[in-house]
């Protein structure tokens, strides 16, 4: 059976303009342009879609989704096998969301008693869930399965007053690098006490801390957009300047 851009667009729930972006981009072309002037799609498009929206489901970027799917050996059973393996693994996190409100609504309103450490369960699980789709494939590439594994497990397994101090670590991180910069000085007694406040944060993931890794990863947030956009959210630059302060405080810079 064949469908008009309208059509496909009403059954798969989306908008036509969502099917015409993607086939400017490459993502999904339909099957043939009718006489007049129509996209049409077959079957082989419909399958492709359903592929497009699972992964988006599961929070992957059209670029990536475009990578994997014209790769020369995407398989499209294996694809369905682990959009079921992540599904089952998302809906298992929802429940584990879902059974935190039913406690927390019975310990208000029946006083049932409710554990501090119940209250976040499922919360850094999602973290780690979330750091992987960001970061994940950049962050193994460079340091390798294992640490990085060792580094999810260890936050999963945090208390919550370790995982209340990592909290306030991180924002206390932020606050003393926007503050060193407005110095402009990266050598400055302000640039490096964020550069110190930065390897304990730090600390909390890694089995071991040293210089050269501190510094591999201040060189990463400025090599990575993503990380750069996280640091320069408040001040453009920021990013550069703890490169810059982490490097004088590891003596690395050249």
């Amino acid at each position: 059976m064949e469908y008009t851009v309208q059509k496909l667009a009403q059954i798969a729930g989306i908008s036509t303009r969502t099917l015409r972006y993607y086939d400017e981009i490459g993502l999904l072309k339909p099957a043939r342009i009718s006489s007049s002037g129509y996209r049409i799609y077959g079957q082989k498009e419909i399958d492709q879609l359903q592929q497009i929206l699972f992964y988006k489901e599961l929070g992957v970027n059209l670029e990536s989704i475009k990578d994997l799917m014209t790769a020369p050996d995407f398989d499209e059973g294996k694809a369905l096998a682990e959009h079921r393996e992540k599904l089952i693994e998302k809906r298992a996190q929802l429940d584990l969301l879902i059974a935190n409100v039913e406690k927390t609504i019975a310990s208000k309103e029946r006083g049932i008693l409710m554990k501090d450490k119940e209250k976040f369960e499922g919360f850094k699980k999602t973290l780690v869930e979330d750091n992987e789709k960001k970061y994940g494939k950049e962050v193994r590439e460079k340091y390798g399965d294992e640490a990085v594994n060792r580094s999810n497990n260890k936050l999963k397994n945090m208390t919550q007053e370790e995982y209340e101090e990592i909290t306030k670590l991180g924002e206390k991180v932020l606050e003393t690098l926007y503050e060193a910069f407005q110095t402009g000085d990266p050598a400055g007694e302000l640039a490096q006490k964020a550069a110190d406040l930065h390897r304990q944060w730090l600390s909390f993931y890694w089995d071991q801390y040293t210089k050269e890794a501190h510094a591999g990863v201040a060189q990463m947030y400025v090599d990575d957009e993503r990380f750069t956009a996280f640091y320069d959210k408040k001040q453009p630059g920021m990013a550069k300047f703890l490169r810059d302060a982490v490097l004088v405080y590891t003596g690395m810079k050249g």
